[in-house]
């Protein structure tokens, strides 16, 4: 196979899919701006448009609306982007959304067909076939690969050789994705005929536009011992990552120091404050809405604040939700959103001026609860960044607290997502967080100026694509957390105490992907042949343990328990339970996940009565999803 011809960036987003490529036959030196992708969608009935966004909505159609023909098949069955977003305002039940956001759930089985959710209340519709996380995932980005084929591989002038699936394609997910969602994301990849992809972080993503921006200058608007502050607000999650500004040989480098948790806040629960709030007075007014209806009115909702926040002339926007039975005069319900609903209910319920030492809320829960998705608690995006940086206090330099400051002060700031659009939400972060640095003596960030917020992290993903061939800047980054494995002490049984767990470093803190790590020769015994549960751990505050170091306490906020993996290994040539002595061997794979593979201490070492397996015997787990 010959080499690539594109460098191809993908955004699959929560709200937005977008595409950006650098034709590398055309690239010279550092000069590499990719151009975006226009992708071939429906936008109405019978009518296709290519557009620079593809809406990450899927629209499961009855079967009297017939088929919703592509130019590249005339017998489609469902409906992706612009037009499934349009049907799904009116039909609710049968729309897809969010589904990046469940694609990280762990709670759900994301593989199995959950997708559109039933709201508590709603009728289900026997002949819907449902859909999974990960299947959504797979249709939008097939879209993406179907469209790119018609037009480089089909229309005039194609080439078979530039197939996106041949393509160096860079695919990106929240920094704060776990090991599961990014292991879901590739495989939804796969699934769609891209077997070769590489993940990126989103907020790498964004740095990355920002430096292509700058066509080289970005050398002069940073220096050594800055600390860039990415805020990625998008429509289903908000992650913060904080970028040091290093020297090394004499240049520049970026590398990136911390991430925050994952947040399931953004967007979309932007869109259901706004949506209670024109319920509250269509209440108000004698109006009720059904389980359905309120569905559709969120995505009503969402048209309307997308007008107001993007034109400046606009008061207020309509919102009409179609009436369900006779009693509803005229056939649908009629009600308004404004511009000053959005800036109290947003600007100050998800934005508000708080202190750097405030901390997000939390509330008990009730015992019985839908099965949705989990979002987070407080929906104080600024308390939510005050955590991180106060946690984040020591990620440039270990004695910073034991100086003074409370929290991690960024002396620049970039903005990505789609809600970073909106100045009031922008003009409210800069406010709290200059706010934070004056208090202690420090000055407030500089605002780097970046591309489309919609379009950055699709661009800087092709950029980024580009530069793994060494034909541009690269951003230093590797795991967002170091990674431990739980091992059970060897202890006399004890009533009532549970034997021991040491926590074992396998990955340390930046680990890059597609490396391995140099494990000490240190022998720990292996249980195969009956069911056992392995523990995981995952820390990114403990930036200087290296593979092999052994923890037998931590303190709290140290080490956060990942999901566990359970599994039975297997036992050819052994009896059942046996214990093999093992050394561990670890690598970061290229899609961002923990690959830990247990090799026997020596050959025939721990055979049971069946006798020793073989010499090239070795067990793997991968730390992506619950087995």
């Amino acid at each position: 196979m010959s080499a690539p011809r594109f460098a191809v960036g993908i955004d699959l987003g929560t709200t937005h899919t977008a595409l950006a490529y650098v034709d590398l036959d055309l690239a010279e030196g550092d000069e590499a701006p990719p151009a975006v992708f226009g992708v071939p969608q429906l936008v109405a009935q019978g009518a296709i448009e290519a557009r620079p966004l593809l809406p990450s909505f899927l629209y499961l159609p009855h079967a009297s609306e017939g088929a919703q023909p592509l130019p590249w098949d005339a017998a489609r069955a469902f409906v992706v982007g612009e037009h499934a977003r349009a049907r799904g305002a009116e039909a609710p039940a049968r729309l897809v959304s969010s589904a990046k956001s469940w694609l990280c759930h762990p709670g759900v089985d994301r593989r199995a067909p959950i997708l559109p959710p039933t709201p508590a209340g709603a009728p289900i519709e026997a002949e819907l076939a449902k859909v999974s996380p990960v299947e959504a995932s797979r249709r939008y980005l097939e879209h993406l690969r179907e469209a790119w084929d018609a037009r480089f591989v089909d229309g005039p002038g194609g080439d078979p050789e530039c197939a996106l699936a041949l393509q160096a394609v860079v695919l990106t997910v929240p920094a704060s994705f776990d090991a599961g969602a990014r292991e879901l994301t590739a495989e939804a990849a796969r699934l769609a005929g891209l077997a070769n992809v590489t993940l990126l972080e989103e907020p790498q993503a964004a740095l990355y536009s920002w430096i292509e921006q700058t066509h080289g200058s970005f050398r002069k608007q940073v220096a050594v011992g800055d600390v860039i502050l990415v805020v990625d607000v998008g429509g289903g999650t908000t992650d913060f990552s904080a970028i040091v500004v290093q020297e090394q040989d004499g240049n520049l480098e970026l590398r990136r120091v911390a991430v925050g948790d994952h947040i399931l806040l953004g967007g979309d629960n932007m869109d259901l404050a706004l949506a209670h709030v024109v319920r509250q007075k269509l209440s108000a007014a004698g109006k009720e809405l059904d389980p359905w209806q309120v569905q559709a009115l969120v995505h009503q909702v969402r048209g309307a604040k997308e007008q107001l926040l993007g034109r400046d002339d606009l008061v207020e926007a309509p919102v009409v939700i179609a009436g369900r039975g006779s009693k509803l005069l005229g056939g649908a319900i009629r009600s308004e959103l404004t511009r000053n609903e959005i800036v109290q209910y947003l600007v100050d319920g998800f934005f508000p001026q708080v202190a750097s030492s405030d901390r997000p809320k939390s509330r008990a829960r009730v015992g019985l609860t839908q099965l949705g998705l989990p979002y987070a608690n407080d929906p104080s995006v600024t308390r939510h960044l005050a955590a991180f940086l106060g946690r984040q206090v020591d990620a440039v330099d270990a004695t910073a607290h034991a100086s003074g400051a409370s929290f991690l002060r960024p002396t620049k700031l970039l903005f990505n997502g789609g809600v970073m659009k909106a100045t009031p939400l922008r003009d409210r972060l800069i406010d709290a967080l200059s706010s934070w640095l004056s208090a202690e003596g420090a000055k407030a960030p500089e605002v780097l100026q970046g591309a489309d917020l919609d379009l950055a992290v699709a661009r800087g993903a092709a950029y980024y694509a580009y530069a793994k061939r060494g034909r541009g800047v690269r951003v230093r980054g590797g795991t967002a957390r170091a990674y431990y494995v739980g091992v059970e002490g060897s202890v006399p049984a004890v009533p009532g105490l549970e034997p021991p767990i040491t926590a074992i470093c396998v990955a340390p803190f930046g680990m890059e992907e597609g490396t391995r790590a140099e494990m000490p020769p240190q022998e720990l015994g292996l249980v195969v042949g009956e069911p056992v549960r392995f523990r995981f751990f995952g820390s990114s505050v403990r930036r200087d343990d290296r593979p092999g170091h052994a923890l037998e306490r931590w303190s709290e906020g140290e080490l956060d328990e990942l999901p566990p993996i359970e599994a039975t290994l297997g036992a050819e040539g052994r009896r059942e339970g046996d214990v093999v002595p093992v050394h561990l061997q670890s690598s970061v794979t290229e899609v961002g996940t923990l690959l830990l593979e247990a090799v026997p201490a020596s050959a025939g070492a721990g055979a049971g009565a069946g006798g020793a397996g073989g010499s090239n015997e070795r067990w793997k787990l991968e730390l992506n999803v619950r087995e």
